[in-house]
C-alpha cells in the first residue's frame, strides 16, 4: 500500500497571536476580513439581483395563491402559498447577507422586476400558473448555480447559503412538475 500524498499546498494556519492581531484591523468592516477572497462589490451585485428574484416569486406566489380556482385549486393554493413562505425566507436570508459583506439590500420597487432574473408573468388558468412558476423555478435554479460556481471557493459563506437555496428551489421544481401532471397540463 502506498501512502496517500499530501496536498501540494497545504493550507497554513495561523497563530493565535496573528488572528488576534488581523481582528484588531479594520473592525468597521464587520464580517468582512482581509483575508476576504471573493470580488464583494460583484458578491453584492449578485445577491441584489437574487434577492430581486426572490422578491418578484413571492409575488407571483401570492397572486396565485389568492386567484386560484378550479377543481384543484385548494392543493395548488395551498402549494403556492408555501412556496411564497419560502421564498421570502430566502430574500430575508439573501438580504441578511448583503448586510453582513456591507451592503445595503435594494429593495425599491422600481428596480426589483428590472433586476429580477425571473419575470413577473400571472397565467390565465391554474395549470398556466403552476408552468409560469415552474419557469421561474427553473430560472432560479440555473441563475442559483451559476451563482454558486461564480462565488466558488473564495466566499464559502455565501456559496453555502446559496446551495441551500438551489435546493430549495428544485424541491420547488419538482413540486411544480407533480401539480402540473396532476392538472392534466
Amino acid at each position: 500500500m502506498s501512502a496517500v500524498p499530501r496536498s501540494r499546498s497545504t493550507p497554513q494556519l495561523s497563530s493565535v497571536a496573528e488572528l488576534r492581531q488581523q481582528a484588531r484591523k479594520h473592525i468597521e468592516e464587520g464580517a468582512v476580513t482581509e483575508n476576504y477572497q471573493a470580488n464583494r462589490e460583484k458578491v453584492l451585485e449578485l445577491l441584489n439581483d437574487a434577492l430581486a428574484t426572490e422578491l418578484v416569486c413571492v409575488l407571483r406566489y401570492r397572486h396565485d395563491y389568492f386567484v386560484a380556482r378550479g377543481i384543484h385549486s385548494q392543493a395548488v393554493a395551498a402549494e403556492f402559498l408555501a412556496h411564497s413562505n419560502e421564498e421570502l425566507g430566502h430574500a430575508d436570508r439573501i438580504a441578511e447577507r448583503i448586510v453582513q459583506l456591507g451592503g445595503e439590500p435594494r429593495f425599491d420597487p422600481s428596480e426589483i422586476t428590472a433586476r429580477s432574473h425571473s419575470e413577473y408573468r400571472i397565467g390565465k388558468t391554474l395549470a398556466d400558473a403552476i408552468k409560469e412558476n415552474l419557469v421561474a423555478e427553473r430560472i432560479a435554479i440555473d441563475s442559483y448555480r451559476e451563482m454558486v460556481q461564480y462565488v466558488g471557493e473564495s466566499d464559502p459563506t455565501t456559496r453555502r447559503m446559496l446551495e441551500e437555496i438551489l435546493a430549495v428551489e428544485e424541491e420547488h421544481a419538482d413540486d411544480l412538475a407533480e401539480l402540473l401532471q396532476g392538472a392534466g397540463k
